[in-house]
């Protein structure tokens, strides 16, 4: 491997570290810009890259037994390059110790870091010959700190979770975070079965590993799929990327072939999409201008032409709505918690503030959006998150305080559900 590829991942990990950008959306610019590169260093930009971030508080749990500097108080650069070098050694045995550690010092010298060169090969080399004696916590006396290391999962959210959902649930989500998550895609409803295994028949002679979903007969998962966009089928508006936790909120909403549906926070449109499959008409809406690019882009691609896509704020209501929708689709804005698969970084941003201020949101989504539900019509609340005050005490606080009855509510789990962390709930308004 070139240096040269580490120093992009180097600078990858500085963007992230300054909080310029999430890590799912800078690796595909990243990947986008460098497609020159052969596959092999790509995979090994993208494995570094998102191992590094996954376990950061493991490595640097780990990085602290040999380093004389805690890693907070490290230069930005050289504690980015120490947790990738780091990464490298305990996680990728195709790259000799020697090689990593070579690599990193020259790294720091390229970077006018040549004082500190010293510092990054005596730590490095000294984890190398030390790895087998690394202390963990106790998982018997300290199981929380045990699963937030192992895990890399912040203890604060370890312990809420243990609190909501019990240990071994606890355990078997941040399991199913920490694995490689591939794409999930639906075909369109209407697409003749033969049509659709003719395109699953053509992605597999290209390589790709196409496997039917448990829950939808039109879901399938993709692995070893590079680029969806360039797979049979997408550009005739076959498919579209979308994970089966949020088809089956859509299934849930029960909605019918007259149903007036109205999705009020729609990016990035997969369930105005789906809805536009059942229902009579769709208004798709969002408060971010270039999201909606995105949501009618999909839209003319997949031929969903009951669908209008329009800007708006949900926290707004709009008296001309009022009373006119059979169905209203509220996936709000949540912490997140469900999707830290895909999104790894999601973990070092969230905050129990910020749990605060998102669950206000919500409410105020709530507040200014539920009128638009017809009297004996269906109001879906759904996130992607697993965290009760955001979900099930949700639904409560609607019912207390709004004229709707909980018919049914479902929360998937990480590792336990094969889709994402995700949560739906089917309001009815009273007559």
């Amino acid at each position: 491997m070139s240096e040269n590829t580490r120093e992009i991942v180097l600078d990858m990990l500085l963007s992230i570290e300054r909080s310029e950008e999430y890590s799912h959306k800078l690796m595909k610019a990243v990947l986008d810009k460098y497609d020159y590169l052969d596959a092999q260093e790509k995979a090994f930009m993208k494995r570094l890259a998102e191992g590094t971030i996954e376990r950061q508080i493991e490595l640097d749990y780990v990085l602290e037994q040999f380093s004389s500097v805690p890693v907070k108080k490290m230069k930005p650069l050289i504690r980015c390059l120490m947790r990738m070098s780091a990464y490298q050694i305990l996680y990728m045995d195709s790259v000799p110790d020697s090689a990593v550690c070579n690599e990193a010092v020259k790294l720091a010298g390229k970077r006018k870091f040549q004082n500190l060169k010293g510092f990054v090969n005596g730590v490095l080399r000294n984890l190398s010959r030390n790895r087998s004696s690394i202390k963990w916590p106790d998982q018997e006396k300290e199981p929380q700190q045990w699963m937030s290391i192992i895990y890399s999962m912040p203890l604060w959210l370890v312990q809420l979770w243990v609190k909501e959902y019990g240990k071994d649930r606890t355990l078997t989500m941040l399991s199913g975070l920490s694995q490689v998550h591939p794409v999930t895609i639906r075909f369109r409803k209407a697409l003749d079965k033969n049509v659709r295994l003719e395109y699953i028949a053509q992605m597999e002679k290209m390589g790709v590993e196409v496997t039917p979903s448990p829950y939808l007969e039109y879901a399938y998962t993709l692995k070893k799929a590079e680029g969806v966009a360039s797979l049979p089928g997408y550009e005739e508006g076959a498919f579209t990327v979308q994970d089966v936790s949020s088809m089956l909120a859509v299934e849930a909403a029960g909605i019918k072939t007259s149903d007036y549906v109205v999705d009020i926070c729609a990016a990035p449109g997969g369930k105005s999409l789906l809805a536009a499959e059942m229902a009579g008409k769709v208004l798709s809406r969002d408060v971010s201008e270039n999201k909606l690019d995105l949501i009618e882009e999909n839209a003319q691609r997949m031929q969903a032409d009951n669908m209008i896509v329009e800007q708006w704020d949900a926290t707004v209501t709009d008296d001309a709505l009022i009373g006119k929708a059979d169905v209203v689709l509220m996936d709000v804005p949540c912490s997140g918690l469900g999707v830290m698969g895909k999104k790894r970084d999601i973990k070092y941003h969230v905050t129990p503030q910020s749990l605060q201020e998102i669950t206000a949101l919500q409410k105020k989504i709530v507040a200014a959006s539920w009128q638009y539900v017809k009297p004996g019509g269906v109001l879906l609340y759904s996130t992607c998150t697993v965290r009760k005050e955001e979900n099930e005490e949700m639904c409560s606080f609607i019912c207390k305080e709004f004229p709707f009855t909980l018919e049914e509510s479902r929360q998937l789990f990480p590792g336990e559900d094969d889709c994402d962390g995700f949560f739906f709930a089917r309001l009815r308004r009273k007559e």
